[in-house]
C-alpha cells in the first residue's frame, strides 16, 4: 500500500497499547503518537480522581486525535496513535473522513489487565476505573476495519501478530 496508513492501537487502560504501538511504529518507520497526551487536564483529573469520563469528556479527546491524524495524513506521512476508543461510536468519529484509519485492538481479559495496572507506576489512570472501563468496551466489530491482537504473549510477540494482522511488513534495517 502506497497511500498513507493511521493505526490507532486501542483498547482498556493496561492492555499494553503504548507498547504495541511503539513496536509497530518502530518496525515501521511511522510518527507515534500517545493518546493520553491529548486529554485535556480536566479529564486527566478527573481520572486521577477516580472517575470514569463521561461521552461529553471524550468528544473533545477524540476530535484532537482526529486532527492529529489529519495533519499526518495532509503531509502524506503514516502514523501510530494510541486510544481507548473503547465504543463504536469512538472509532466511527475517529475514522471519519479518514479511509485510512485501522483499528488494532490489543486485548486481555480482566485477571492480567488488572494485575498490570497494580504493578504500573506513573500513570494518571487509577486500578479502580477498569471495571467501568471493560463495561464500556464495545469490541471491534466485523464491518470495522481492524485487528484483535492478544496481550497474553511478550511485548515482542505481540508486536509481530499484530504488524502481520495488519500486513504491515517492517522496513528493512539497514546493515
Amino acid at each position: 500500500m502506497t497511500e498513507p496508513q493511521y493505526i490507532i492501537v486501542m483498547g482498556v487502560s493496561g492492555g499494553g497499547k503504548t507498547t504495541v504501538a511503539k513496536g509497530i511504529a518502530q518496525a515501521m518507520g511511522w510518527e507515534f503518537a500517545e493518546g493520553d497526551d491529548f486529554h485535556p487536564k480536566a479529564n486527566v483529573e478527573k481520572m486521577a480522581a477516580g472517575h470514569p469520563l463521561t461521552d461529553e469528556d471524550r468528544w473533545p479527546w477524540l476530535r484532537a486525535i482526529g486532527e492529529w491524524i489529519d495533519e499526518r495524513e495532509r503531509a502524506g506521512t503514516s502514523a501510530v496513535v494510541t486510544c481507548s476508543a473503547l465504543r463504536r461510536v469512538y472509532r466511527d468519529l475517529l475514522r471519519e473522513g479518514r479511509p485510512g484509519v485501522r483499528f488494532c485492538h490489543v486485548d486481555a481479559d480482566a485477571d492480567l489487565i488488572a494485575e498490570r495496572l497494580a504493578r504500573r507506576r506513573g500513570h494518571y489512570m487509577p486500578p479502580s476505573l477498569l471495571p467501568s472501563q471493560l463495561a464500556t468496551l464495545e469490541r471491534l466489530q466485523p464491518d470495522e476495519p481492524g485487528v484483535v491482537v492478544s496481550a497474553r504473549d511478550t511485548p515482542e510477540q505481540v508486536v509481530k501478530e499484530a504488524l502481520e494482522a495488519l500486513g504491515l511488513h517492517p522496513k528493512e534495517e539497514a546493515k
